[in-house]
């Protein structure tokens, strides 16, 4: 099975730019940082409440704590925030023009329920697809984290534990590398 693309700054900022002149932009944006910046999956940045994500006094967290409930393989875990996520989340309650209960859903549909971890799927392909981006999905943001930690220096062990994998193969299988990135390496010697 082919694995979904990664993004090239570029692209991102291209999807960026989309999602700017859509109808949702500001939920469209932050599911794709939650993707990209967090290493969330699809159905977890779905499964997600307002309690997830803000502290009872309505600030963000610095690390969500996702149950069971919404992970793959049932298995709770912690996804640390880092300063541009956290950004990224403040600004788009900002937005927000009715109140959020603890309990609500983070991201809502147009008809204001909760996205399914499909339907929030088909949201990402349609936005990747009118960027003109092919071979990207609703997993290329996970790979992108992955992909920018690994070359970024960070061990494989803390990248595996923050993607919530058990083990290390599956985290080496998000890695993308590229001719420019091998070449830069060599360089290095």
């Amino acid at each position: 099975m082919k694995q979904a693309k990664v993004l090239t700054e570029t692209e991102f900022k291209r999807v960026m730019a989309v999602i700017a002149q859509m109808k949702h932009a500001p939920r469209n944006r932050l599911a794709m940082m939650l993707s990209h910046l967090g290493g969330l999956r699809v159905g977890e940045i779905a499964g997600l409440t307002v309690h997830d994500v803000f502290d009872a006094d309505g600030n963000v967290r610095e690390q969500l704590r996702l149950g069971a409930a919404i992970t793959k393989g049932g298995r709770a875990r912690t996804v640390f925030i880092n300063e541009k996520l956290r950004r990224e989340i403040d600004r788009y309650k900002t937005g927000w023009s009715n109140p959020h209960g603890p309990g609500d859903p983070l991201l809502l549909t147009q008809k204001r329920t909760a996205f399914s971890a499909n339907t929030l799927c088909q949201l990402m392909g349609q936005i990747y697809r009118q960027a003109g981006i092919d071979g990207a999905t609703s997993h290329s943001g996970r790979r992108w984290f992955i992909t920018r930690l690994a070359h970024s220096g960070v061990s494989p062990k803390v990248i595996m534990t923050l993607a919530g994998h058990r083990n290390l193969t599956t985290t080496q299988r998000y890695i993308d590398v590229r001719d420019e990135m091998m070449r830069a390496a060599v360089e290095l010697l």
